[in-house]
C-alpha cells in the first residue's frame, strides 16, 4: 500500500517537474522572441509548447501587442516616406523659380545704366536668393540620401594626399573668407575605406561649417588611431558649450539660438548620414573653447 502511494507521487513529481520544464522552455522562447522583436524583427510570432491555458493566454495577447506595433511601424514608415516626398518636391519646385530669378538679378546687375541704390537693392536680392537656393538644394539632398538605401562601394584612399588635394582645390575659398589655417599632416602615408565623392562632400560641409563660425583660422589635421585614419576640423568657438556639441549633427540644429547665419543647419547632419554610408563617424567636442569635428574612417 505504501508502494503504491509513493509511486504515485513520485509519478505525480515526475509529471509537475516536467510540466515545469516546458513551461519555463517557453518562458525562454518568449524572452528571446521579444528581444527579436524589440531589435526590429516585428514579424515573428510568440508560439509555446504547454497546453497551459494561462500561457497561451499571455501568449496570444503577445502577438496581438507585436501585430500593434507592426502597424504603427508600418505607418511611421509611411509617414516618413511621404514626409521626404514631400520635402523633395517643394524642393525641387522651388530650385526651378529660384535659378531664373538669380539669372534676371544677374542680368540687372550687368546693367551700365542701374542707379547705384537699384544696385545695392539688387545686391542684397541676389544674396538673398542664393541663400534660399542653399536652403533647397539642402533639403533635396537630405531627401534623396534619406531615400537611398543602396551600399556605398568603399575604396582604398591616400587620407593624406585626398586631404592635401581638399586643401589645394579650395585655396582661394579659404583665402577669400579672411581665414588662415594650420595644416597639419603626417609624413607617411595613410589609407583608408571611404568613398571619395562623398568624402569631399563631407570635407566641404565641415569647412562651410569653419567659414560660417569660424573667426580668423582653424586646424585641419590628418591623424592615425589604433584602428581609423581620422580627419579633424578645429576652430575657436567660445561661445559653444558640449551640449551644443552632442546636438550638432542632429536634424537642423543650429547653435546660434538668435538665428542670424544663414542656412537650414543640415551640413552637419548630412556629413554624419554620409558618414554612416561608409561605415565611418563623425563626432564633435569642445575643449578649451575650442570646436573639433573628427571625421573617423576605417584604416585599410
Amino acid at each position: 500500500m505504501h508502494w503504491a502511494i509513493t509511486a504515485i507521487l513520485a509519478s505525480a513529481v515526475l509529471f509537475l517537474v516536467f510540466r515545469l520544464k516546458v513551461i519555463h522552455s517557453d518562458l525562454r522562447k518568449i524572452s528571446r522572441e521579444l528581444e527579436l522583436n524589440r531589435q526590429g524583427d516585428y514579424n515573428r510570432r510568440i508560439t509555446v509548447n504547454t497546453a497551459d491555458k494561462q500561457l497561451m493566454k499571455t501568449a496570444a495577447e503577445l502577438n496581438r501587442t507585436l501585430d500593434y506595433q507592426q502597424q504603427l511601424k508600418n505607418e511611421r514608415e509611411r509617414a516618413e516616406r511621404s514626409l521626404r516626398e514631400s520635402v523633395s518636391d517643394i524642393a525641387h519646385d522651388l530650385r526651378t523659380p529660384l535659378t531664373v530669378i538669380r539669372g534676371d538679378l544677374q542680368l540687372l546687375e550687368s546693367e551700365e545704366q542701374l542707379p547705384e541704390r537699384c544696385r545695392e537693392y539688387v545686391d542684397v536680392c541676389k544674396e538673398k536668393a542664393d541663400i534660399l537656393k542653399e536652403i533647397a538644394d539642402s533639403f533635396f539632398e537630405l531627401s534623396v540620401l534619406e531615400s537611398d538605401t543602396d551600399e556605398v562601394p568603399l575604396e582604398k584612399l591616400n587620407a593624406v594626399n585626398e586631404a592635401a588635394q581638399f586643401i589645394a582645390d579650395h585655396e582661394s575659398v579659404i583665402t577669400l573668407n579672411g581665414l588662415n589655417p594650420e595644416i597639419l599632416l603626417p609624413d607617411k602615408t595613410l589609407y583608408m575605406m571611404a568613398d571619395k565623392r562623398l568624402l569631399t562632400r563631407m570635407l566641404e560641409n565641415l569647412l562651410n561649417n569653419v567659414i560660417k563660425y569660424s573667426s580668423g583660422s582653424f586646424q585641419f589635421r590628418v591623424t592615425e588611431e589604433e584602428n581609423a585614419v581620422a580627419i579633424c576640423f578645429s576652430n575657436p568657438a567660445p561661445e559653444l558649450t558640449q551640449a551644443d556639441a552632442d546636438n550638432l549633427f542632429l536634424r537642423t540644429y543650429r547653435a546660434d539660438r538668435s538665428r542670424s547665419r544663414t542656412g537650414a543647419g543640415l551640413g552637419l547632419y548630412i556629413v554624419r548620414l554620409l558618414a554612416a554610408k561608409q561605415s565611418a563617424s563623425a563626432e564633435a567636442e569642445i575643449k578649451e573653447g575650442v570646436l573639433t569635428i573628427c571625421l573617423r574612417f576605417i584604416k585599410a
